[in-house]
């Protein structure tokens, strides 16, 4: 009789616990406007994998960003955040198992006047059901905060090699304008030293010299500060990689990044790819399994314990069967009062969810709002870039008919100063412009690669 009545009980928590959590986590999902909600088929003329960068065509860029993965501190801080995760949720999902210890003791005690020795063995298991599926949801919430450590880790990498590209893409443009100015530069010592033999001839003034100087000096001024800013982007991207400032050293070229062609239009379901967002829909499905956590708690808790051993006084005979205990069966407890503790962890629960959602739907805006920014960028910046080049031919052509005509002693040096200043302002602006081009790309291509898969997200520490 005794060894069969937990039998019920015990198949009813079975039951209970086979039905799954009452509790579950569901993925948000965004309200959009109805213009990114969907787009055109040619929307995205291109399939970006991971390593979207690569759509430049530059081969000194593709080294850099293989070691930044190796190299960049953030990421192996993120990595050991990711498991420190993976821990959690090894650690939530053992408590969904039977636990079985060995305890083994002995001790000599006295009882009034006689004295006695007391060993014992035994091995005791314990299962809590998980009828309400309290554990289950936090299994689920261990393995959400998992997912968006993960999304951390995509984003911390996403955005340190935009940063990367950013960077780079500054220091060629740095580069592109020193040699510009060289070639000024140039071109300012041949006319300074043509107006002085015009000078030294009588046909010119002492002024033309003087403005010739000016204008020499002015442009070597200038190469200095950009050479300047050129070492500053080159030591940026030595720290990005994870080496000393100064360590780098990067040829200097005129070439310039390849720029793809950019979609009109990106549908909203390309931009909920960004890890931000997806960290955000996981940090809202955590918070959903804490508040089941919290109203699991209003529930009784079923377990089933077992124990077997021996006890005996004399060490020798411990394994006799005079000796054996053995006890098993189910257990039920309830919280009948905590004064409101259970009610105050359900509002701290409900509250988080609602500051999580509210959190995601912003991100979803704030994702919006950025590639919507750099969508107008580019197209902007398109239309600027041709006209900025047309600017630049009647500029270059104005310097050839002021340099004509001060030679032919038409014009003063002024005009040709002028036509100099005007011309070298209309190139600078233009690599300007198409470094631009280049960022606003940068932060669309971003949004157009294929996610990582999850088990490169994490890179592995060096240490």
């Amino acid at each position: 009789m005794t060894r069969f009545s937990f039998l019920p009980v015990a198949l009813l928590c079975l039951g209970l616990s086979a039905c799954g959590s009452l509790f579950k986590p569901a993925a948000p999902q965004a309200v959009v406007p109805p213009k990114f909600a969907a787009a055109p088929a040619n929307a995205t003329p291109m399939d970006i994998a991971p390593q979207w960068w690569t759509v430049f065509n530059d081969s000194v860029l593709n080294d850099l960003q293989d070691r930044l993965l190796q190299g960049s501190l953030n990421l192996q801080l993120m990595a050991s955040k990711v498991r420190q995760a993976q821990a959690s949720v090894a650690l939530a999902q053992s408590s969904l198992w039977p636990s079985v210890n060995l305890n083994a003791g002995g001790a000599r005690a006295q009882e009034k006047s006689s004295s006695a020795n007391a060993f014992s063995i035994a091995t005791p298991l314990t299962w809590e059901w998980d009828v309400w599926g309290r554990m289950s949801a936090q299994t689920a919430l261990a393995q959400a905060n998992l997912q968006a450590s993960q999304e951390d880790v995509a984003l911390a990498r996403l955005s340190a090699q935009a940063s990367l590209v950013q960077t780079y893409v500054a220091l060629r443009t740095a580069q592109r304008q020193a040699a510009v100015l060289r070639q000024a530069i140039q071109a300012y010592s041949k006319a300074l030293s043509l107006t002085q033999i015009r000078y030294e001839a009588g046909v010119v003034s002492a002024a033309d010299v003087a403005q010739a100087e000016l204008q020499l000096h002015t442009t070597q001024a200038q190469a200095v500060d950009v050479e300047s800013t050129r070492l500053q982007l080159q030591n940026a991207l030595a720290v990005l990689l994870g080496e000393a400032p100064g360590a780098l050293n990067l040829t200097q070229t005129d070439a310039w990044l390849f720029l793809p062609p950019l979609p009109a239009m990106l549908p909203a379901s390309v931009i909920q790819q960004r890890p931000d967002i997806r960290a955000a829909a996981q940090r809202v499905m955590a918070a959903q399994a804490q508040l089941g956590v919290a109203q699991a708690a209003f529930f009784p808790s079923f377990s089933f314990a077992a124990n077997l051993g021996y006890r005996s006084s004399d060490l020798a005979n411990i394994f006799s069967a005079s000796s054996l205990l053995w006890s098993l069966g189910p257990s039920m407890a309830l919280n009948l009062v905590d004064g409101g503790q259970r009610k105050a962890a359900q509002a701290e629960a409900r509250a988080a969810l609602d500051t999580v959602g509210i959190s995601y739907r912003q991100t979803v805006l704030q994702a919006l709002q950025e590639v919507e920014d750099n969508l107008v960028a580019a197209q902007q910046l398109q239309q600027q870039s041709q006209a900025q080049g047309q600017a630049l031919q009647a500029a270059q052509r104005n310097l050839g008919i002021a340099q004509a005509q001060y030679t032919a002693g038409t014009v003063s040096y002024l005009n040709v100063v002028t036509a100099q200043a005007s011309a070298l302002t209309a190139e600078r602006s233009l690599l300007d412009i198409q470094s631009r081009q280049l960022l606003a790309s940068t932060q669309l291509m971003k949004n157009l690669a294929a996610p990582w898969p999850m088990d490169t997200v994490a890179p592995a520490s060096n240490q």
